[in-house]
């Protein structure tokens, strides 16, 4: 990434779970006063996508330009009565790929637009992990997901309302009002970090490859969904036997079994390098958070799998600050009172076996970051709800999105 990549003089908080940031975005959304773009990979229409909805028509009827993009696959549940109620108000809806259904199962299982950004004016932005949907609040119970977001203050956040007002095909923005937006808020660096299937398909695998390589002391990483690309893999590794504390906490009550799986085809080798696995037990762990040494943070979408590193539409944020770096230290720490360490004993005997184990290193992974190739690079549909007030209209088509 060039210098004039990055933005400074930033201010970061770390929200964990829903319960802290619906809160924090719902308030900023009752403060907007011209502009409110929000999208979400799952919008489920429970006490959390209701919510939601109250805030995103509170916004247009109070005159802001509002606009919610969701994804066709991840949010497939949502009513019509849902969508007349946010055209009536006058929220323009935008559905990425919605694509086909066979018997009530969607066809488009890849290339996903599965960021979580939301940006309110130049004031404030929110980059992370949580849907918007109940299971990511605390309340929901034992399935409830364990997630991180970032929320952002300064002059990053005019950055982000750039890109995703591009990627609303918002031609007419205007620039802020707000004589303050691009003042001082602190002391941080962030870069902003989107993957595409285009203009930077592997930029988030590259900004954690060049942070791992330098890392001088720790690498702390907490991923949902690991199964990295060879290279990530072996610098982790690499890292590992060059005296550096690289821990990994993966989840160990996962959402979907098969994830799992995947992770610990890779343990074995893992250990051997001397990276500290862990796996959290309480509950999914949905998080994608990382930090490196005392200064190196970052926070985002982007899972350390075929599926984000290769396929999906990302976003993350990498923050260089030491204040933001302890707080993300301090819930990691937090995490890890509540993960299982992962022993060489307590494997299968199939993991322990060195030939298997760097048969499915070697010649699995080194082809895993390039999967993405190998498929039609076909433009992405958007399907939009126009804001019209017009009760049941049909949606029509907006030009590819790449």
């Amino acid at each position: 990434m060039k210098r004039s990549d990055w933005t400074h003089g930033n201010a970061a908080r770390l929200l964990e779970n829903g319960d802290a940031f619906f809160p924090g975005v719902f308030e900023a959304l009752a403060q907007a006063r011209h502009v409110a773009l929000l999208e979400t990979f799952i919008l489920e229409e429970d006490k959390v996508g209701t919510a939601l909805g109250d805030a995103l028509c509170a916004c247009a009827g109070r005159g802001v330009r509002t606009v919610l993009t969701i994804n066709g696959f991840g949010s497939p549940r949502l009513s019509g009565h849902f969508f007349d109620r946010l055209a009536e108000a006058g929220v323009q809806v935008r559905i990425f790929d919605p694509g086909l259904s066979l018997f009530g199962q969607q066809l488009n299982l890849l290339r996903r637009m599965h960021r979580k950004l939301v940006v309110v004016d130049d004031a404030v932005a929110f980059v992370g992990g949580i849907n918007f949907c109940a299971d990511q609040l605390l309340d929901f119970g034992e399935m409830a997901k364990q997630d991180y977001a970032v929320e952002l203050r300064g002059p990053i956040v005019a950055r982000i309302r750039a890109f995703m007002a591009r990627t609303a095909g918002m031609t007419d923005m205007p620039p802020s009002p707000d004589p303050a937006a691009n003042s001082t808020a602190g002391t941080a660096a962030v870069l902003f970090a989107a993957r595409d299937n285009k203009a930077s398909p592997d930029g988030i695998e590259k900004i954690y490859r060049q942070a791992i390589r330098t890392a001088r002391s720790r690498v702390c990483i907490a991923n949902a969904y690991f199964f990295p690309g060879y290279r990530l893999f072996r610098d982790l590794c690499r890292a590992a036997a060059r005296g550096v504390e690289v821990k990994l906490f993966l989840q160990g009550m996962p959402d979907m079994k098969s994830v799992r799986f995947a992770a610990r085809l890779l343990y074995g080798h893992l250990l051997r390098a001397g990276v500290q696995v862990h796996e959290y037990c309480t509950r999914p762990m949905h998080g994608k958070i990382a930090i490196v040494d005392d200064g190196w943070s970052t926070v985002g979408s982007s899972n350390l799998d075929p599926l984000s590193l290769a396929l999906n539409m990302e976003a993350n944020v990498v923050v260089v600050s030491r204040s933001f770096n302890a707080q993300v230290a301090a819930r990691l720490a937090t995490l890890a009172a509540h993960c299982e360490p992962v022993r060489p004993d307590t494997l299968p005997l199939w993991n322990r076996w060195p030939p298997l184990g760097s048969f499915i290193v070697f010649h699995v992974l080194r082809w895993v970051s390039r999967v993405g190739a190998w498929l039609p690079r076909r433009p992405q549909r958007v399907k939009v709800l126009s804001g019209s007030g017009s009760p049941g209209r049909r949606p029509h088509r907006t030009p590819p999105l790449k």
